[in-house]
């Protein structure tokens, strides 16, 4: 099987939430910077970093990125991170109300996307979220595989 290029956006993703785009369905995307340490950096050029559990917390006007895991850096001393620390956002003071007053609904969350690397610099893309109703879910999966056997067949002609 040949494996393809990777493109210039491939390089730049060090970590993404697939498992979000399945149990939510998301309304608006918005993209935040990262206040960071400098073994939290140097672990997410490793791709050492996971948004599974992830979600975006508004506390006193602060965005904070809750429950994501940054491994500690290999060859950190003792002043490495603590994996599981909130990290703060970097949102205009626009954008955080904005988030605020969307999470105020029942059922919506923000949760992590991706986190990816723009000119140096570590940013997440976060969303505001509404969770999926099972058959939602399954709908979903339904229309993938039939897209897919569709696309499958085109192929072929």
């Amino acid at each position: 099987m040949v494996k393809k290029k990777p493109t210039k956006n491939d390089e730049n993703l060090m970590a993404q939430n697939k498992k979000a785009r399945h149990d939510y369905s998301i309304s608006e995307t918005v993209e935040a910077g990262m206040v960071l340490t400098g073994t939290e950096i140097k672990s997410i050029r490793d791709r050492r970093i996971n948004l599974k559990d992830g979600f975006v917390q508004i506390r006193k006007g602060q965005a904070y990125l809750m429950n994501v895991h940054i491994s500690e850096y290999d060859y950190g001393n003792q002043f490495n991170h603590d994996p599981l620390r909130n990290r703060k956002l970097l949102l205009h003071k626009k954008q955080i109300l904005k988030l605020g007053q969307a999470t105020k609904d029942k059922g919506v969350t923000i949760v992590p996307l991706k986190v990816y690397l723009k000119n140096g610099f570590a940013k997440v893309l976060i969303g505001v979220a509404t969770g999926k109703h099972e058959y939602d879910k399954r709908q979903a999966i339904k229309e993938r595989d039939e897209k897919r056997q569709v696309d499958r067949i085109m192929k072929h002609y």
